[in-house]
C-alpha cells in the first residue's frame, strides 16, 4: 500500500476480516491511507446474515468510516462458494472503476493458503494450481489497471489473529456454516489441519504456504522466460479455425512440441487447450495422452469429453469439435407431484411418487425430496447450458456438463439427460445423482417424494 491510496477492508464480520479491520486502523496514519469498509450480505443465513450486516455498520460508526454494502443474494440451489465469491470480486471491480477506491484488502490468512494448497492437490493439480492464494489481483480493463486486491495477511496465522482481537477486548461474528462439514474446505480446516499440525507440527502450515511462494515464482518465471509456452507467441502454431462450434478446429504443430523439454511440452498443451476449447476439463491424463498421440503415426484419434476430440494429422495434432447434438430438439413436460409423464424423446415415463421411507432401499434415500419443499407441480426438461446441480456431500453445485462429462456422458444421451426444476428453486433432481442438501427428505420423516424413470 502506498500514502494516497483509498483502502476499502473487506469486513465479513467474523475474526480474520476484523482483525485486518483493526490492523489497518492501527496502521493507516503510518500508511498514509484513506480507509473504508465494503461488506456483502449475501442473504445465505438469514437473520445471521443481517446482523453480521449491522455488526460491520456498527464497527464502520464507531470508527467514522465510509462504509459501502451489497445485498447480494446467492440462491441455495446455485453453487454457493463460488457464486458468492463472483459477487464479491464484482462488487469489489465495481467500487474500483468508479474511482471509490484504489485497492480492496481481504483478509485471507496463512490457514486459508495452506486450505487451497491441499484442496488442489486433492483435486488434481499442477504448478499453477499449487500457487494458491496470490498476494495481490490487479483490476484491468483493456490492459490498464485500475485498481487491485490486496492479501496481507497471507502470512499470518487465524489463531494469532484471534488472540490479537482477544487483546484489544474486540468481538466477532462467528459465521455458522464455516461449522457445516458438508463442504469440503470446512473438512479439511476442522478434520485434516488438525491432524498434520498434530502430527508433523505447527510449521507443516507454513511449510504449505512456502509451496505457494514457490509456484508462484516459478510460474511467473515460465511466462516471463519461456516464450515458447506462450500462447500468444505462438499464434502462428496455433490456429483456431471457425466460431461457428460445430466445425470449429485448432491445430499444433507436432515437430515443435515434440523438440521442447516434457515440462515446456505440457504446458503448451494446456495453453493451447486452454485457448481453444475452453469448456473442455483439462487433466493431467489429457496432457499426457495429447503428447503420446503427437507422437504416433497420422489419423490416430482421442476422443475427449464436451463434444471435443484430438487428432493425429500429417504434421500437426488437430483439435475438433463436433457438435453430434445440435439438431436434437430440447424437450420440456409439466410433472404433478405426485404424478406421471411420459418422455418421448427419452422412450420413458418418469414419475413422481409418495413413498414411505423404511421401505426405500438404503443406497437410493439420496434421491429422496422433501414433500414440505416441493411444489405441486415441476417441470422435467433435458439440462440447458447454465444449469447447475449441488449433489448432496458435495462441496458445491457444478454446471450440469461438467457432472456429465465426469460419468463420461456423450452425445445424444448427454444432450437428452432429465433434470427436474422446481419454480423458485432451480434444480431439484438429475437423473442419477443424489438430491441437493436443500431438498432432501429428512433421515426421521415417515414420507418422501421419490422421482424415478420407469422403462417400458
Amino acid at each position: 500500500m502506498r500514502a494516497g491510496d483509498r483502502v476499502a477492508a473487506a469486513v465479513s464480520g467474523g475474526a480474520d476480516s476484523v482483525a485486518l479491520l483493526c490492523l489497518l486502523l492501527e496502521l493507516r496514519v503510518e500508511l498514509g491511507i484513506v480507509l473504508s469498509i465494503a461488506h456483502v450480505n449475501h442473504k445465505l443465513r438469514g437473520e445471521e446474515s443481517d446482523e453480521d450486516e449491522r455488526f460491520v455498520a456498527k464497527l464502520a460508526r464507531q470508527h467514522g468510516l465510509d462504509l459501502q454494502v451489497r445485498q447480494a443474494p446467492v440462491g441455495t440451489a446455485a453453487g454457493v462458494e463460488a457464486a458468492a465469491r463472483e459477487l464479491r470480486y464484482g462488487f469489489f471491480r465495481a467500487l474500483a472503476q468508479k474511482g471509490r477506491i484504489t485497492k480492496v484488502a481481504t483478509a485471507h490468512t496463512l490457514d486459508d493458503q495452506a486450505e487451497t494448497v491441499l484442496l488442489r492437490i486433492f483435486r488434481g493439480t499442477g504448478v499453477r494450481g499449487l500457487a494458491g492464494i496470490h498476494p495481490r489481483i490487479i483490476f484491468e480493463d483493456q490492459d490498464q489497471a485500475f485498481g487491485e486486491i490486496v492479501r496481507p495477511l497471507l502470512g499470518f496465522r487465524r489463531s494469532s489473529l484471534q488472540e490479537f482481537l482477544r487483546e484489544q477486548g474486540q468481538i466477532w461474528r462467528e459465521d455458522s456454516s464455516n461449522r457445516n462439514l458438508a463442504f469440503l474446505r470446512n473438512r479439511v480446516r476442522h478434520r485434516l489441519l488438525p491432524i498434520i499440525t498434530e502430527e508433523f507440527g505447527e510449521s507443516a502450515i507454513e511449510h504449505m504456504s512456502e509451496l505457494a511462494e514457490i509456484a508462484r515464482a516459478e510460474e511467473e518465471h515460465w511466462n516471463r522466460s519461456h516464450p515458447e509456452v506462450r500462447m500468444d507467441v505462438q499464434a502462428q502454431i496455433c490456429s483456431a479455425g471457425s466460431n461457428d462450434e460445430a466445425r470449429q478446429t485448432a491445430s499444433l504443430s507436432a515437430g515443435l512440441l515434440l523438440a521442447l523439454p516434457l515440462a515446456a511440452q505440457r504446458r503448451l498443451v494446456r495453453g493451447w487447450l486452454e485457448t481453444n476449447a475452453p469448456s473442455l476439463k483439462i487433466s493431467f491424463r489429457l496432457i499426457e495422452q495429447a503428447l503420446e498421440l503427437a507422437g504416433e503415426p497420422a489419423g490416430r484419434t482421442v476422443e475427449m469429453s464436451s463434444g471435443w476430440s484430438l487428432r493425429r494429422g500429417r504434421q500437426n495434432l488437430m483439435l475438433e469439435f463436433e457438435d453430434s447434438c445440435k439438431e436434437t430438439a430440447n424437450y420440456e413436460y409439466a410433472l404433478h407431484v405426485p404424478g406421471a409423464v411420459e418422455i418421448p424423446e427419452l422412450g420413458v415415463r418418469i414419475e413422481a411418487c409418495i413413498v414411505d421411507m423404511d421401505r426405500v432401499p438404503e443406497n437410493e434415500r439420496g434421491q429422496l425430496l422433501d414433500p414440505r419443499r416441493m411444489p405441486k407441480e415441476i417441470l422435467v426438461r433435458n439440462w440447458r447450458a447454465g444449469d447447475r446441480f449441488w449433489p448432496v456431500h458435495t462441496a458445491s453445485a457444478k454446471k450440469v456438463k461438467e457432472l456429465l462429462s465426469d460419468r463420461h456422458a456423450t452425445g445424444a444421451e448427454k444432450k437428452l439427460w432429465p433434470v427436474a426444476v422446481a419454480e423458485g428453486c432451480g434444480l431439484v433432481w438429475m437423473r442419477g445423482f443424489a438430491v441437493p442438501a436443500a431438498f432432501r427428505a429428512p433421515t426421521e420423516a415417515a414420507h418422501a417424494i421419490w422421482i424415478r424413470e420407469l422403462r417400458p
